[in-house]
């Protein structure tokens, strides 16, 4: 539930560069968080090493995989009509394997193969590097399965293929994994301990990107501001670390100004964080470089201590308070967004209301809701009644709603008049005419496209806006250019 779902981009049919060589074709849908869809770059990029081109046309793939997610029940249920629909097409192209990639896969492994037989495959988050075996095994008539959890993979020696890619921003993995056991997420089981990837690794990719002409980086984890390296292996073992290790390990703040330095004129923004872990070491060095984007995504999930203990988060309301003061202190412009689940097991009138009354405290840029559903294998699952009636929990969640619509506008608002600058992403969706790009804060501006280009830093003053979008006009190049 702690990862931000980008509901636009929902069962993309990704699509990369052909390969020089390459004769099959892989179709490959991503469902779910960030993560996600950068694992499934590095599938695509495993894969074109095994005579793979990617394809947007599901009729002509020799592969058909499905990366998957079992943080909501609706992604669950919208990757089951879509292995229906895969199977129907395998009717008419028999040669045509399926196979199940990431959350869902791990979780649900004995259904999809044995009970159900709708796959070929199933693959977990740390065994792609095993899929040239795998496929080996299914083109010569045998089901394959590997969901192996692992105590070291990060994918750092791959280079991911960027897929769908508009060629200004990327994402770049630093951690995989979460220790954090909150009661309502599955991801420490179907994604394993959390372990960080070596920071050396880290920098060559950043590198890499802003030599293709990349301008924007955002590092990605469940949980990025518990990053550690002490030289490979769990977070959770580094008590045993030897005294070198332990004077050398990378935390994140290290690794923050590490990419910071590296590529001066690159933005820098992370996700997502965790209050309980989040340091003021690295919010000065946010301070410091100019080049690290003003937000951070920190998700509060309750502002009920009563509720966020039955969660398992560490943290009580007084202390996320302290952290958002400390924020505010040190970067007074900073834009803050929110994960909130709404509805969770004995939830009281009185929970819901200090839930708006922490909302009202903080007054976030934007945010992600959702009503709770259980998700099995939890430990809500386990031990708590869904007992909060389907309705209470939708006017619970309106009312959640309509209060963060009135605090989106309020932010935005705080920008009109001054002059930002803004990375062009791409064209505005609603007119050929206009950019899109975002601010610091990463709130979204438009403006009149004029002579300026993808991937220009360009100074915009603010001149309007709409409840989360800015409205405004070219000035000038920034000097990050």
């Amino acid at each position: 539930m702690e990862k931000i779902i980008d509901e636009t981009v929902q069962g993309t049919a990704l699509n990369t560069k052909k390969g020089k060589n390459n004769s099959r074709k892989l179709y490959i849908e991503s469902y779910g968080c960030q993560m996600n869809f950068s694992d499934s770059e590095i599938v695509a990029s495993i894969l074109a090493n095994e005579g793979y081109d990617t394809t947007q046309n599901l009729n002509e793939a020799d592969l058909v995989l499905v990366n998957t997610c079992s943080i909501r029940e609706k992604a669950e249920l919208t990757v089951r009509k879509r292995l229906e629909k895969f199977n129907k097409v395998k009717r008419t192209n028999p040669h045509m394997k399926v196979g199940v990639l990431g959350c869902m896969a791990e979780r649900l492994k004995s259904k999809f193969l044995e009970e159900e037989k709708i796959v070929d495959m199933v693959v977990g988050p740390d065994a792609y590097k095993d899929l040239p075996n795998l496929i080996q095994e299914i083109d010569e008539g045998r089901n394959a399965v590997n969901v192996i959890l692992s105590k070291d993979e990060t994918y750092g020696d791959v280079a991911p293929v960027r897929l769908n890619t508009n060629g200004v921003t990327a994402f770049v993995s630093i951690t995989r994994g979460c220790d954090n056991m909150c009661t309502f997420c599955v991801v420490p089981f179907t994604r394993g301990r959390e372990r960080s990837r070596d920071p050396h690794s880290i920098i060559e990719e950043v590198n890499d990107l802003w030599e293709k002409g990349y301008k924007e980086v955002t590092l990605l984890g469940q949980n990025v501001d518990s990053y550690l390296w002490y030289g490979g292996g769990l977070k959770k073992e580094f008590v045993n670390a030897s005294d070198m290790q332990k004077a050398t390990a990378v935390d994140f703040a290290d690794l923050l100004e590490m990419v910071a330095l590296a590529q001066p004129k690159m933005r820098i923004r992370f996700s997502t964080s965790n209050p309980q872990d989040m340091t003021l070491d690295a919010i000065k060095i946010m301070a410091k470089y100019k080049n690290i984007c003003n937000h951070i995504h920190l998700p509060v999930q309750s502002g009920s201590n009563r509720i966020l203990k039955a969660m398992n988060r560490l943290h009580t309301r007084e202390e996320y308070f302290r952290l958002i003061d400390d924020i505010r202190e040190l970067i007074p412009n900073c834009g803050i967004s929110q994960d909130m689940i709404i509805g969770f097991p004995t939830e009281t009138q009185q929970d819901h209301e200090d839930t708006l009354s922490l909302m009202e405290y903080v007054k976030y840029d934007f945010g992600y809701m959702f009503s709770y559903s259980e998700r099995p294998g939890t430990m809500a699952a386990r031990k708590l009644d869904d007992d909060i009636p389907e309705e209470v929990k939708q006017k619970r969640l309106a009312e959640v709603i309509a209060l963060q619509r009135e605090h989106c506008k309020y932010r935005t608002e705080e920008h009109l008049g001054k002059t930002e600058e803004i990375l062009i992403e791409g064209s505005s969706k609603k007119s050929d005419a206009h950019w899109m790009g975002r601010n610091s804060q990463n709130i979204v501006a438009i403006f009149p496209k004029e002579h300026y280009k993808v991937g220009d830093f360009v100074n915009v003053k603010m001149n309007d806006c709409t409840s989360a979008t800015l409205l405004g006009e070219a000035v000038d190049y920034s000097d990050n250019n």
